[in-house]
């Protein structure tokens, strides 16, 4: 059975394969894998969260009418589930969101693959840590060091007294420098496989593909096997779904 219905026992076994509970596990297990936050998978959270809802109807039913408890527990585990790997996507993502969320703001096509849930909740972040920055560090300095700009006029002697003050204006450095903020790691190696030949995966001099039958130079990538690479090297196929991390 799937979620896009109930098994009431008569119908032979669903083939999971294209099923929406296989893509949403292929969806959150290449999230975890991949270093940097991917597309968000609209369609699918909104097909799989109507199945859920839907099941639980079912399943309502199925136990008013006294049906036979096998049944009714094997639809409660397929839905269970489900409603991990959906938790679970979401999770990661907004962990993701919560470590990178600087870098997602200021980069127009990171930002354009969240959810409008969360690009709000990425906003929030934000402004909950610059606030809190704000009350427990900047509104205890004096006006001329709460600016970056400023910063550039103090005079010499004052970058040479106090250790405490020059601490803070660390802070306010680094608040007024996105760069320096924690950016995803893309020369990441990652395990990945494909489903079908994609021939041989173009590197630079400095990279190479680790086949796990012990190849360790570039080789093609054929459908089934398990390569070890460069996740910034497969990043299109990955974002295409011609290649899917494991």
């Amino acid at each position: 059975m799937d979620l896009s219905g109930a098994w009431d026992g008569s119908a032979p076994a669903t083939d999971y394969s294209n099923n929406d509970a296989e893509l949403l596990k292929r969806a959150w297990r290449t999230e975890k894998a991949a270093p940097e936050i991917l597309q968000f998978e609209a369609r699918l959270v909104q097909r799989s969260r109507e199945q859920i809802q839907l099941v639980e109807g079912i399943l309502e039913d199925l136990l008013e009418s006294g049906s036979d408890p096998l049944i009714v527990s094997l639809n409660q585990i397929d839905m269970d589930r489900t409603l991990y790997l959906l938790r679970s996507y979401l999770r990661t993502r907004l962990q993701k969101i919560e470590k990178y969320m600087f870098h997602i703001h200021k980069n127009t096509e990171l930002w354009n693959r969240l959810s409008e849930q969360e690009q709000k909740f990425a906003q929030r972040c934000i402004e909950d840590l610059e606030d809190h920055f704000d009350k427990s560090v900047l509104s205890k300095l004096p006006d001329r060091y709460k600016s970056s700009v400023k910063q550039s006029v103090i005079s010499e002697e004052d970058d040479m007294g106090n250790g405490f003050i020059f601490c803070k204006l660390m802070l306010v450095t680094f608040f007024s420098y996105p760069s320096w903020f924690p950016e995803p790691q893309l020369d990441t190696y990652v395990i990945c496989r494909t489903k079908t030949s994609l021939g041989t995966l173009q590197l630079d001099n400095r990279q190479s593909i680790i086949f796990f039958g012990g190849v360790e130079d570039p080789v093609d990538l054929d459908p089934g096997d398990l390569y070890a690479v460069c996740y910034k090297s497969i990043k299109p196929l990955v974002h295409s779904g011609r290649i899917e991390l494991v």
